[in-house]
């Protein structure tokens, strides 16, 4: 909990309670901040690196126990991988808590891994849905994601396969 100290996110927005987030009942965590500008986003308001209000880890990881039925917390954004090094405290106490962890990525897993800020991140997290929203590919019949390149990854099984992207099974299934 020491870590938690004096850290801050800039935070866009938190949905307490959501069911269309991942698997199971989410708190989802909006961090403020994007660059890769996705045609068609639904969230351009999070671009703006200066946007949001700044809100300490401690007090998210206080909302997040104010609720029993949580069973997982999802980063999504803006992109949370902009703030990868301040959301690494955080993300090590609510695993150490027992919440499953996920995120949204714009980017790339394969970019992700490269950055060892990322990865030190990716490294704490359940499943990763990653890629850029590509409007053309846009489909309101998948799960967890906007758009058909993007990927739902099993971060456990990818770091056990030395850091390849292993799709996780259970939710492409779930579509077919």
């Amino acid at each position: 909990m020491e870590a938690l100290k004096n850290v801050m996110l800039r935070v866009a927005g938190i949905i307490e309670e959501s069911i269309v987030d991942g698997p199971g009942l989410r708190f989802v965590l909006f961090l403020q901040g994007c660059r890769t500008h996705c045609k068609g986003c639904q969230n351009p308001q999070t671009w703006d690196f200066e946007g949001g209000t700044l809100v300490s880890a401690e007090d998210i990881l206080a909302r997040v126990q104010c609720d029993p039925l949580v069973q997982g917390i999802k980063f999504s954004g803006g992109e949370p991988f902009e703030q990868a090094e301040a959301l690494q405290p955080l993300a090590e106490e609510l695993k150490r808590r027992g919440y499953h962890l996920m995120a949204f990525s714009g980017y790339t897993f394969e970019h992700l891994i490269m950055k060892p800020e990322c990865r030190e991140l990716l490294s704490l997290l359940d499943l990763l849905v990653d890629g850029p929203f590509i409007e053309e590919e846009k489909s309101l019949e998948l799960r967890f994601r906007g758009s058909r390149n993007q990927r739902i990854i099993n971060l456990e099984a990818s770091r056990a396969a030395g850091w390849k992207p292993v799709l996780d099974e259970l939710n492409s299934q779930a579509e077919r």
